[in-house]
């Protein structure tokens, strides 16, 4: 009974070992508030608007201790709309990431399944170690008067151009390095599933990275290809982008391209911008981009800033009030990102969104 009794406490510890090196995370961001639009479709509207400065986020994510400084890693990321309760229309669970895989601190990190690119993982969470620009959210991620780019499956054709808001590529196999001396890099493919072809379908991306105190670059690379009518359509996009801290103030600068390898249609932009904290409550960010479009979109170009103030209310959550304006060529009509309606284009050259919002982590 002794003899019993003594192999299941030792059972019991060695359970209570293996969990106390292991743990599985819930957690997530809300973001609801009221946007205020000038134009959209000839007409002004305010509403009820979410997942602007942050997308609505359940996050299921674990890891589990192997020994030797190797982790056993998931991910399971379901975006949703607060309005309704509902997943994202044309979304199912889990559809913003899926992934598991391995992490060694000698040997890297190896995940597989559905994932971000390195356009967002390097350019929007790498390289001003944020979840977007400065105080821009939704709003201000690329688009504007270039429909005719026409990326495959895209609300609007050019609806986050750089795919830098988040853009994910299934069944894919991703690797990133360990830090040496500041520097990172990063691999990504993705199998296209067709018999007998290899490269139908498929998806890369790539990514160099580098942090040494108050500065950082990044930069990075993607490729998909989309199958649309019988043909292969090539989506590229590459940008660097790089960051420095001056005390309160962070500055950042990026460049980004796209081009669609069917109608020969590309775009390129460059954007600056800044964040102040006034002090641990209060900060304000402003940017500015320019975007430019080639002969196949119209020679169409637009100017678009943003300004934001944001008031922390506790470590978990935000108050902010946002303001972006875009403005157009002559003969071509505004379009801010985060308006997904196909025909929610300015009726000018014109829109500007005024928003107040709230967001909060747990």
């Amino acid at each position: 009974m002794r003899k019993r009794s003594l192999v299941s406490i030792s059972a019991l510890l060695i359970s209570g070992s293996v969990f106390a090196q292991s743990s599985a995370t819930l957690s997530g961001i809300l973001d609801a508030g009221v946007s205020y639009i000038s134009n959209e479709a000839g007409h002004s509207n305010t509403k009820f608007d979410d997942g602007i400065a942050f997308p609505n986020i359940l996050r299921f994510s674990g890891r589990e201790d192997l020994g030797g400084g190797t982790a056993a890693i998931f991910e399971l990321m379901d975006q949703f709309s607060i309005g309704t309760g509902s997943i994202l229309p044309g979304q199912s669970l889990f559809s913003r990431t899926a992934y598991v895989g391995l992490d060694d601190h000698a040997l890297g990190r190896l995940t597989l399944g559905n994932q971000y690119d390195f356009m967002t993982d390097s350019l929007t969470f790498g390289f001003n170690d944020a979840a977007t620009f400065p105080g821009v959210g939704l709003y201000g991620f690329r688009n504007g008067p270039f429909n005719k780019l026409a990326i495959p499956g895209n609300p609007t054709g050019a609806f986050d151009w750089d795919r830098m808001a988040g853009e994910r590529i299934q069944n894919s196999v991703k690797y990133l390095t360990p830090t040496f001396a500041g520097f990172s890099a990063g691999a990504l493919y993705s199998f296209g599933g067709v018999a007998g072809s290899i490269g139908t379908n498929n998806a890369s991306s790539f990514a160099l990275n580098y942090s040494a105190g108050p500065a950082g670059f990044n930069a990075a690379y993607t490729n998909v290809k989309y199958p649309v009518a019988g043909h292969q359509v090539s989506i590229q996009n590459w940008g660097v982008g790089g960051h420095y801290t001056f005390g309160k103030l962070r500055t950042i600068a990026l460049f980004t391209t796209v081009r669609n390898s069917a109608n020969h249609a590309a775009i390129w932009q460059g954007q600056v911008g800044a964040l102040y904290r006034l002090d641990a409550a209060w900060a304000v960010s402003a940017n500015y981009m320019y975007m430019d479009g080639n002969a196949a979109l119209n020679d169409n170009h637009a100017h678009q800033g943003t300004a934001t103030l944001s008031y922390t209310l506790s470590k978990r959550s935000t108050v902010y009030l946002t303001g972006v304006y875009q403005r157009t060529n002559s003969g071509a009509n505004a379009l801010i990102n985060g308006i997904t309606n196909p025909n929610g284009s300015s009726s000018s050259p014109s829109q500007f969104i005024a928003r107040v919002g709230f967001q909060t982590q747990f």
